[in-house]
């Protein structure tokens, strides 16, 4: 109904010229509803009833067939009409809910039709429209905001049509809103409507477009547009220069980035602040492009003018220093920061963890967060996460442990990665019992276990050279609605081969295959080498080409496997030609 208003179906038309219709047509609709009620609540169910039509006006109303096509199914359940066993007899509660159902989502849409069709009549009747232009006004942009774009285009067209132009803001709203969809051929159209019947565009309508292009990497027609602007006398500001600015940084074409800056920044009141946001997304395109000289050097521009400086772009610049291996200068820019008063933030202090935890240099990363606590920045969920998943990446998970027990004695809930970083942790410390243990606690703080951290755990048993408990593991994953994922089975096929279980390593891959699970490079590996243990080398040869077919990509270990064990038994023409093979599907 909502598509038939936006659209101006004609069909609406006669809905549209009279409330009091409008009325009529609802009520006949809820009356046919309320008698399909009655009749299945307090009278005999007839399987094969004459579908009544209701008409109102010329107008057929198809609901009631419906209605009674569905009760009949609910009634006859699994009965087909040649059959004649149904002997009349339904399940009035079952028919009941169903119908509940239906009438409570007709009356929703009953109740949207009704609000739509209220909105477009006063407009299509001229329902006082010059006394309500401002409720017009608001009900576009509402619409706007609520994603129902073809309504408001609609209803811009009605407004028009009586003499009622909605202002640029009500276009603004329309035009962002077309560009955030990807609609940009709509959005030009209505564009060309304002260079030509008005309103005129303005700046917002201008960066509206721009960032609609931008989007969708169209630099070509984003650039154009904004030489459009200026030839139109609409002065670009700083949201133009942000959004073109971000747009070819993220393309990689810094230098146009710099020279559209330098271009668009006035000398004016409001450069600081255009300057620092554009300035500040350049630098750090630099350094994400690994220029580390012409950040700095855009850093020092910005540092020159002291009232420009903001903790935002401290944790820029020092992001950037740490992203490309400088630990030593970002704690430099650190020191400046608290130096000239700033007060750095929870971002801050996340930065320089994450820095000293890639590092693996932990004891400064402590000393981080004792200054982050004295100066009273209270750690978020991230912070724990950067924290804890450090700590166990160098072996310290008792540690990790801890800051995990003091997450949840501050009623701060760890989301599954947490739990699975410090399970993982004591599971390859072969501490399986630990490992089960936080499962258990996991569980009981009401978060379920996901394929992670079962893979976790399965790598602890196999680690242990416990197979068969292993497998239990993965066999109680079903039940949960969790299904093994490549990485399951890798961990068992591999543990199988180093088992010499062959037999089952086999089982394991055709289970695999059965379940969709698609081998890559590590499964075949694991199989191939098994193979050449075996001395089976003519099976592990065929398993290479069949990795050579699949188009995955291989590398040099199972060729290496391979070649080594021609080798070892003499082959070596087998393994020079095998070579050759790889060397012209590598090519």
């Amino acid at each position: 109904m909502a598509l038939l208003i936006a659209r101006g179906d004609p069909f609406l038309a006669p809905l549209l010229s009279s409330h009091v219709f409008l009325l009529q047509f609802m009520d006949s609709i809820l009356d046919c509803i309320k008698r399909n009620v009655t009749d299945i609540l307090f009278s005999k169910t007839n399987i094969y009833p004459q579908p009544r039509i209701c008409e109102q006006n010329g107008l057929a109303l198809p609901l009631e067939v419906a209605v009674e096509t569905l009760r009949n199914w609910v009634a006859r359940e699994d009965c087909f009409p040649e059959e004649d066993n149904c002997n009349n007899k339904g399940n009035p509660k079952e028919v009941y809910n169903v119908l509940d159902g239906l009438l409570k989502g007709n009356l929703e849409r009953l109740k949207s039709m009704r609000e739509s069709i209220d909105v477009t009549g006063m407009v299509d009747g001229g329902y006082n429209l010059v006394a309500n232009y401002e409720d017009h006004e608001g009900i576009l942009r509402s619409l706007c905001s609520e994603g129902k774009l073809g309504a408001a285009l609609w209803l811009r067209e009605k407004m028009i049509q009586h003499g009622a132009v909605p202002d640029i803001v009500s276009h603004n709203y329309l035009l962002s809103g077309l560009c955030r969809s990807g609609n940009l051929e709509k959005a030009g159209s209505l564009f060309a409507d304002m260079l030509k019947m008005g309103p005129f565009p303005n700046c917002v309508s201008f960066n509206s477009y721009i960032m609609g292009y931008c989007r969708t990497n169209d630099m070509d027609n984003a650039l154009c547009l904004l030489s459009s602007m200026e030839s139109c006398g609409v002065q670009p500001n700083r949201i133009t220069c942000n959004i073109l600015v971000h747009a070819l940084c993220k393309r990689g074409l810094l230098e146009e980035a710099r020279q559209l800056l330098g271009r668009l920044v006035n000398e004016d009141n409001d450069k600081a602040s255009s300057d620092l946001i554009a300035s500040t997304i350049l630098m750090d395109g630099y350094f994400k492009n690994g220029n580390v000289l012409e950040a700095v050097y855009t850093w020092d521009k910005i540092s020159q003018e002291k009232n420009k400086m903001d903790v935002i772009i401290y944790n820029a610049f020092i992001h950037g220093l740490i992203s490309n291996g400088d630990m030593r200068s970002a704690i430099g820019a650190f020191c400046q920061m608290l130096k000239k008063g700033f007060h750095p933030d929870v971002f801050t202090y996340n930065i320089l963890l994450r820095g000293f935890y890639e590092e693996g240099k932990l004891c400064e990363a402590s000393h981080v967060y004792c200054i982050m606590l004295m100066n009273g920045v209270a750690p978020y969920l991230i912070t724990y996460k950067i924290i804890i998943r450090g700590l166990c990446a160098h072996g310290d998970v008792e540690k990790a442990y801890e800051f995990l027990q003091l997450m949840l004695k501050e009623s701060m809930v760890p989301d599954p990665s947490i739990w699975n970083c410090v399970i993982n942790g004591y599971g390859r410390g072969g501490d399986l019992g630990r490992a089960l243990f936080v499962r258990d606690q996991m569980l009981v703080s009401g978060i379920a276990p996901n394929v992670f951290t079962y893979n976790a755990l399965i790598d602890a048993q196999v680690k242990r050279g416990d197979l068969s408990d292993a497998c239990l593991l993965m066999r109680e994953m079903h039940p949960k609605g969790l299904f093994a994922d490549v990485v399951t089975y890798n961990m068992l096929i591999g543990a199988a081969c180093n088992l010499r279980q062959m037999d089952f390593a086999l089982r394991l891959y055709n289970e695999m295959m059965r379940m969709g699970c698609k081998p890559d490079i590590v499964t075949y590996t694991e199989l191939i080498r098994a193979y050449c243990v075996r001395g089976d080398l003519n099976k592990a040869e065929r398993l290479f080409d069949k990795i050579q077919k699949s188009g995955i990509p291989n590398g040099h270990v199972p060729l290496k496997i391979l070649v080594n064990g021609y080798c070892k038994m003499g082959k070596l023409n087998l393994a020079f030609n095998l070579y050759k093979k790889w060397l012209s599907n590598w090519n």
